[in-house]
């Protein structure tokens, strides 16, 4: 297993990666042991071998916060693990042998979420009795929403109907927080963001992960659609899909989302461990930062801040 995004400590052999770690045999355990220390965010595993990535055996973990660190965002009511992720009918084995005869995967056979199909949204492209995924929130919280692309060749964009995505964090690292509509995740990016459930649920709401950079009349197949669940939700979904960005020859979209991504400037003071003889940020500091970048958040009050010398 390789846990993308960890940073191993003098722990190399724990990465699960041909070369640093022998594959485990038929029937054999292994126990990975590992420290994540001051890592903090969303993460996912997969097998690293064989191309096994493309027959599943992936998942979602969160390493939060030690409670003496505070985070700069108020506490989510809850966290919300999603996968998306392009599949094939063809198994792994076959696909591999595809890559090494020089060949390319060509169109995926859908869009994974959570590893179920599409909701029909549409009575002519989806197949009637397909399991689909529903993620079941409460009207007026706000969860932290964890998105990971375990696909192995897809960028896909990732909405909700009528909700805005505010990113908090990526890759183990917190972010300057934005809104957004819809992001572009690729292959192998997390992102975490958080959502209001500030809808007045007359029915349940589209979650959609649809493949970038393609023809969409010819790719239209290739979208995954989950349901957003509100408790007090009056009916189903219906209606077509949110439109995808529609610039299938110009990557100016998707590279202007990137280079929007701003790393919070105070990540690697959040994230120091208050060990005896390292100092906190000042009272000032963190002012300063929550004016330009945050929400209102205090110190938890068993840190007495340093005091201010002139």
């Amino acid at each position: 297993m390789t846990w993308a995004g960890i940073q191993q400590r003098r722990s190399s052999w724990q990465d699960g990666v041909l070369g640093t770690n022998c594959p485990i045999p038929p029937k054999w355990n292994w126990t990975y042991q590992f420290q994540v220390k001051d890592q903090i965010g969303s993460f996912f595993y997969l097998p690293s071998l064989n191309f096994q990535w493309a027959s599943g055996g992936y998942g979602g973990f969160i390493i939060n916060n030690r409670d003496i660190i505070p985070i700069p965002f108020a506490t989510p009511d809850g966290d919300i693990t999603i996968l998306i992720g392009d599949w094939y009918t063809r198994n792994h084995t076959a696909l591999r042998r595809e890559l090494n005869g020089g060949k390319n995967l060509g169109m995926p056979d859908g869009v994974l979420i959570n590893g179920k199909g599409p909701y029909r949204y549409n009575t002519t492209l989806v197949p009637d009795g397909i399991d689909y995924e529903t993620i079941d929130v409460h009207p007026g919280k706000t969860y932290c929403i964890c998105v990971h692309n375990v696909g192995v060749s897809t960028s896909l964009n990732f909405r909700i109907q009528n909700h805005n995505l505010l990113l908090a964090e990526t890759e183990g690292s917190y972010t300057v927080q934005q809104n957004y509509t819809s992001l572009d995740i690729h292959v192998g990016q997390s992102y975490s963001f958080l959502v209001t459930m500030d809808q007045n649920a007359s029915s349940d709401y589209y979650i959609v992960a649809s493949a970038r950079f393609v023809n969409e009349s010819l790719w239209q197949r290739v979208t995954g659609a989950g349901i957003l669940h509100y408790s007090n939700s009056k009916g189903k979904a219906s209606g077509p899909l949110l439109d995808p960005p529609n610039d299938q020859y110009d990557k100016t979209f998707s590279m202007n989302q990137a280079r929007s991504i701003r790393y919070f400037p105070s990540s690697s003071l959040l994230l120091v461990e208050y060990r005896h003889g390292i100092t906190l940020p000042s009272q000032m500091i963190l002012a300063e930062l929550r004016q330009k970048f945050l929400r209102p958040y205090s110190l938890p009050s068993q840190i007495t801040p340093l005091a201010t010398t002139t």
